[in-house]
């Protein structure tokens, strides 16, 4: 079984090593790694740190000029070759140590497509002091309304698909920029 792993980036020379690092060291058992990462026309340090990587361990596609994280992740999933895609955000704000949970649904109990949260567990968590949380919030409520799902966290960037449930979506998908998040969460209720 092969994970794609999506990475999409701008301007993450700060957190782009150690986020690499910690992907390299997850351990899956019986899964093997494809790292993609997308430079969305990064303007900082990103790029030479990119061009220094190994190219049998990563692949990596250069956005020729910025075109937001929706291009970029679109980019990214043509590009994949595993039967499993999971996007990762370069921010280091998710933790591929969440790796094994987020598959488990997938490998062990059949599932298409898995949403991490970052609400599910409030008291671990402390984004719930961030000013984005009761907009995160509503706008989670207002997609549910609309598309009958009983999510707890809309926007996260942790979304894990089986690739042919993510090859139903790839057409329909047209954001470019943060609009990706909510238009994937729709696509993948219509699709059931």
């Amino acid at each position: 079984m092969k994970l794609s792993i999506i990475i999409p980036v701008f301007n993450e020379a700060a957190t782009l090593r150690e986020l690499l690092r910690r992907v390299e060291e997850v351990a899956l058992p019986g899964v093997s790694k494809e790292i993609i990462i997308i430079d969305d026309a990064s303007t900082d340090n990103t790029r030479q740190f990119l061009n220094s990587l190994d190219k049998k361990k990563y692949t990596v596609l250069l956005q020729e000029h910025n075109q937001g994280k929706g291009a970029a992740m679109r980019r990214g999933y043509q590009a994949a070759s595993g039967e499993i895609i999971l996007n990762q955000d370069a921010d280091l704000e998710y933790n591929p140590e969440d790796y094994p949970a987020l598959l488990k649904p997938i490998l062990e109990q059949g599932a298409d497509v898995v949403y991490g949260s970052r609400f599910a567990n409030l008291r671990a968590n402390n984004f719930i002091y961030n000013s984005f949380y009761f907009g995160n919030i509503f706008l989670t409520w207002l997609s549910n309304r609309f598309t009958g799902l009983r999510l707890t966290d809309m926007e996260t960037g942790y979304k894990v698909f089986r690739r042919v449930a993510l090859e139903k979506i790839i057409p329909q998908l047209n954001s470019r920029r943060f609009g990706i998040e909510p238009e994937i969460t729709a696509r993948v209720a219509q699709n059931r």
